[in-house]
């Protein structure tokens, strides 16, 4: 691979979230690679601005009392990072690859793109395509349109509506907003929770003013054994695939239903197809991540998230040259060739944090079965040990992972005091598991 080393990279990241293994991920990507990495962060106090290969971190804008009172505006998040993004091109004083790295930030940057141009190099995406995909009531509708399958959702009106939705549909069942980067910081609202009753439907649905967005109910789709994956690509600027593969979710956290904890990449013809015909009908540029759960009833996997970034964990699709999604951007967005992938099939990402916790937890599924092959693949030759990568830790640049801990101890500290007394099972597990949560979740 030949970078053009001259065009920095500039990453930026607008959610709260100092444990977020994937923006390191994405400064040693490209830092290793010879490329000036910037990014914008939620805080200098981060674990991952101690990393040798960032250049220089800002921090993200800061909102004001009024913002913090209520949903996110779009119009506000627009401007300020507008602002910001003006001031370190100044500083910088040549183009940059922009490379966002949460919704938000991707959403943003693809409203700003023509105000941006000769400053960054961003995907062209058809208007509107990523607040659309991230928009989970959007999605809804787009795999209705396409034919792909999609948990069974329901966007209610009113209260009684989302009670009798929950009370069809299961419950339990999922719920989520639909915009969820709009969600206010500190309000305890969620992206996604599994609600139990239409009582705890009615109550959450009062929330839709302080959320910012829709709420839509989904029937659940059992968690269990390899059923969960998720498809990491990347589209050029002439709407080809420059690279695309599929990895199976090992272990979660939460467990169950949260991020990957330990991935592996595998082989996946059915997710590998559905992924490849959504990027293509819609005509999506740049990098994304796709999450499916499979549905042992019917044998179909289903969409359950498109998110118009990089997911944490797309380091574990590093393929035997080097390549990820992250360095096929830049080198698609400076004119340079992006090589054919050259898949390796058994490698295996960790992030340790977490990873930790999903073995701790008391929900952690006992007897799963380990190995490479998804279930009915048979003697697949093409998987062999392909080596483990893990999200903090690593011999060329220590410090986040010691800066990681150090946090994450502190964090555990605090969270285990939230926790309370001891207490008998199952009150007791029930307070580790939020307990763990919250350490998730916060700073």
């Amino acid at each position: 691979m030949s970078f053009d080393s001259a065009v920095p990279a500039v990453l930026v990241r607008l959610d709260r979230n100092p444990f977020h293994h994937g923006t390191l991920g994405a400064v040693r990507s490209l830092g290793r690679a010879g490329i000036t990495v910037h990014a914008v962060i939620e805080s200098l106090r981060s674990p991952v601005a101690g990393s040798r290969y960032l250049h220089s971190g800002h921090p993200r804008p800061d909102r004001t009392p009024d913002d913090a009172a209520g949903p996110r505006s779009a119009a506000n998040e627009d401007e300020k990072l507008h602002g910001l993004l003006l001031r370190i091109s100044e500083r910088l004083g040549a183009p940059a690859v922009l490379v966002p790295l949460d919704d938000l930030s991707a959403i943003s940057a693809a409203r700003l793109r023509p105000r941006l141009a000769g400053r960054y190099l961003l995907p062209e995406q058809p208007s509107g395509l990523p607040e659309r995909v991230a928009d989970k009531a959007e999605l809804a509708a787009i795999c209705g349109t396409l034919g792909l399958p999609h948990p069974r959702t329901v966007v209610p009106g009113d209260p009684g509506e989302a009670a009798r939705a929950a009370s069809a549909l299961g419950p339990p069942v999922v719920a989520k907003w639909s915009r969820p980067w709009l969600l206010p910081e500190g309000s305890g609202l969620r992206s996604t929770v599994v609600v139990r009753s239409p009582r705890e439907a009615r109550e959450l649905f009062a929330r839709g003013s302080e959320a910012g967005s829709r709420l839509l109910l989904q029937k659940l789709l059992p968690p269990g054994r390899d059923l969960d994956w998720f498809f990491h690509g990347c589209g050029g600027r002439d709407g080809t695939l420059l690279m695309g593969a599929a990895g199976r979710k090992e272990r979660s956290w939460p467990v169950g239903a949260g991020l990957t904890a330990v991935g592996r990449w595998l082989p996946n013809p059915a997710v590998e197809r559905l992924a490849r015909e959504v990027i293509a009908a819609l005509g999506y540029r740049g990098i994304a991540d796709l999450d499916f759960r499979l549905d042992p009833a019917t044998g179909a996997y289903h969409l359950l998230d498109f998110n118009p970034r990089p997911g944490a964990q797309f380091r574990l699709f590093t393929d035997a040259s080097g390549l990820d999604v992250v360095r096929a951007l830049h080198l698609d967005l400076t004119g340079r060739p992006v090589p054919p992938q050259v898949p390796v099939y058994g490698r295996r990402f960790v992030v340790e944090n977490y990873a930790l916790l999903s073995l701790m937890s008391p929900f952690s599924p006992a007897g799963r079965r380990r190995g490479g092959r998804p279930r009915g693949s048979g003697a697949d030759p093409r998987i062999r040990a392909g080596g483990t990568e893990t999200a903090w830790f690593a011999r060329d640049d220590p410090r986040p992972a010691y800066a990681m801990t150090a946090a994450w101890l502190r964090r555990a500290a605090r969270a285990g005091a939230v926790g309370g007394p001891r207490t008998s099972s199952p009150q007791r597990s029930q307070q580790n598991r939020e307990s763990g949560e919250l350490l998730c979740r916060t700073w």
